[in-house]
């Protein structure tokens, strides 16, 4: 082989090994962080009701650009200990709720168009503990819960709520923050 074919060869080899790291490293990135969506959202939440955390001016917030016309708040779950019921009453504003895995991926997302008179449930469950509850469940009386099958144990839910005007953002916190995120403990 002459020369300019083994500098061809040799250039073309380093190439696609630059590639192939270039997407490996793309493709890590979200396992390797440290300090991603749900380590940020686990340090901040420290109750059974939603917290904020987007407000408007960078107060109390770890996002980097808050949307003032949206009041964010986010719960954690750990589906270890049992289902997570997530309650919220709809109100006039948009509320949504997006479900998300411990590396950050949307396995839900819902918004109260969804809610029935005014009441929006959803249960957070593993797939285990759904068949449990399909099993213990009254044929007679079926449960009229809305679930969702997580495809990890842990995870977190964010919380929008729409505040059209500034005059309307303390009423769209108050209901972001009236989210209630409670672990059913008798379907462990």
């Amino acid at each position: 082989m002459s020369f300019f074919g083994r500098f061809l060869l040799a250039t073309l080899c380093g190439l696609v090994l630059a590639v192939g790291v270039h997407i490996a490293a793309i493709l890590a990135s979200p396992v390797l962080a440290e300090q991603d969506a749900f380590a940020k959202v686990q340090s901040s939440v420290v109750s059974d009701s939603a917290q904020l955390i987007g407000a408007p001016g960078g107060r109390n917030t770890w996002l980097p650009l808050p949307d003032p016309a949206i009041a964010v708040a986010a719960c954690t779950f750990d589906l270890r200990e049992g289902p997570m019921r997530v309650a919220a009453k709809a109100g006039s504003s948009f509320l949504s709720f997006s479900f998300h895995t411990e590396t950050g991926g949307v396995f839900f997302a819902i918004t109260d168009r969804a809610s029935i008179r005014g009441e929006l449930e959803i249960v957070a469950m593993m797939a285990r503990q759904l068949d449990e509850a399909r099993a213990a469940e009254d044929e007679n009386d079926p449960s009229r819960d809305v679930r969702i099958v997580s495809p990890s144990q842990q995870g977190f839910v964010l919380v929008r709520v729409a505040a059209p005007t500034p005059s309307l953002r303390p009423q769209a916190e108050a209901a972001a923050k009236a989210v209630s995120c409670t672990t059913d403990q008798g379907q462990a």
